[in-house]
């Protein structure tokens, strides 16, 4: 089956003003979790990667500066607005394939992945664009959905992977081999609670000083 783009999916494109209203409440909160655990200092350069309509922006503490990428025109758009109505000044969007980013090596102290790696056609290339654009002390921070290993709902997410293909997202993607598949140094992985279908998990572009995580 053909891999599809995050801007061919309905979801990302045609449903721009639905996403916000849907999955931007579903999704807030988690990201506002992840990025106050940051604690992201004054002047950091951040890039988020498949950034659509803007939802994490109000997350963002004012004091960094903040670049969003994304290939869906509407989600930009809205993105945009939101931008103008609020006044931020620290925000810009720009429309940009994550697999091939035009920004040059060692540009941003972040970059942040939040429910894009299931999206994109080729997370493992996307992950090595994000270590090439982020300094060697930078933090790579992901957050998404992953395949469990538990047999029977394992199975289940990978037998309807066909389906949500059509709709624009993979569910066969696993933590362990997509991590090792990387070449991340892997600061931490966690959830944000005991019964939450999502991992969070902090990277570095290099080890400066860090052990990778053994055990995911």
């Amino acid at each position: 089956m053909a891999e599809i783009e995050a801007h061919e999916s309905k979801l990302y494109g045609e449903f721009a003003p639905l996403y916000d209203r849907i999955f931007g409440k579903l999704f807030y909160n988690r990201i506002e979790r992840v990025i106050e655990n940051l604690d992201i200092p004054a002047g950091a350069r951040i890039l988020e990667i498949g950034a659509g309509t803007g939802t994490s922006f109000p997350a963002y503490p004012n004091h960094c500066e903040v670049t969003g990428i994304d290939l869906a025109p509407d989600m930009l758009s809205r993105a945009r607005q939101k931008i103008q109505e609020n006044g931020w000044h620290h925000f810009k969007v720009m429309e940009m394939d994550a697999l091939n980013l035009k920004f040059s090596d060692n540009s941003f102290d972040y970059v942040m992945a939040f429910h894009v790696v299931t999206v994109v056609p080729d997370p493992i290339r996307m992950i090595a664009e994000a270590k090439r654009v982020c300094k060697p002390s930078g933090r790579i921070v992901i957050l998404n959905h992953f395949t469990t290993d538990m047999p029977v709902l394992g199975s289940m997410t990978q037998a309807i992977d066909p389906l949500t293909r059509l709709l624009g997202w993979r569910t066969d993607l696993k933590l362990k081999p997509f991590i090792a598949s990387t070449g991340l140094t892997v600061e931490n992985v966690y959830k944000l609670s005991k019964t939450s279908l999502y991992t969070v998990v902090l990277g570095r572009k290099s080890a400066n000083g860090f052990h990778p995580v053994r055990e995911l």
